[in-house]
């Protein structure tokens, strides 16, 4: 993504609404004390990207299905939607609401407040790649999670405290009647 103040020529302004059974978040971390590669997948429920001409200017709002916890592995994924770890009969989704949006090391980072188990803390997520194909917009973003923030901690020694995650967003642009324009 060029990294100017205003949208790149090849985005448009406008509101998108992020298509959920096309995106998909996924995270690699580690368990049984760091010796083993755990991948996994959440997805999204719902949500929207607000794109200004000033790229400062621009919001996004998403929440993601927290049941959606996938590992490839029943055990661990029951486990990990328990009330010892996620909760998710309790907390069925975690929410992410951006606050600002700012270049940092040549990239655009989309700063916000991520909610799990009724924690909100600070997450930024590092926009990789973005690109339009006519009312389609497609977001490449990465951002690192460090559960213990959230109050998820059981489980030290055998799963990691923090995740990196990788989000493929996929919205598609309102029609102006849509918006009351």
């Amino acid at each position: 993504m060029t990294t100017t103040t205003s949208v790149p020529e090849t985005l448009s302004p406008g509101t998108y609404r992020i298509d959920e059974e096309r995106c998909l978040i996924t995270f690699r971390t580690r368990h049984l004390f760091g010796l083993g590669a755990v991948r996994g997948t959440f997805r999204l429920r719902s949500g929207e990207i607000r794109l200004a001409e000033q790229v400062q200017d621009s919001a996004v709002r998403a929440t993601v299905d927290a049941e959606s916890f996938h590992t490839g592995n029943p055990g661990r994924d029951r486990t990990v939607r328990s009330a010892r770890l996620l909760d998710t009969a309790e907390h069925p989704i975690f929410t992410f609401t951006s606050i600002q949006v700012a270049e940092s090391g040549g990239r655009w980072v989309v700063r916000g407040r991520l909610v799990v188990r009724d924690a909100e803390h600070p997450v930024e997520l590092t926009i990789e790649q973005a690109r339009a194909d006519g009312p389609q917009l497609t977001i490449v973003a990465s951002a690192g999670i460090d559960r213990y923030a959230f109050g998820v901690t059981a489980m030290k020694g055998l799963a990691a405290r923090r995740l990196s995650c990788q989000l493929e967003i996929v919205a598609m642009r309102r029609e102006r009647e849509a918006e009351g324009r």
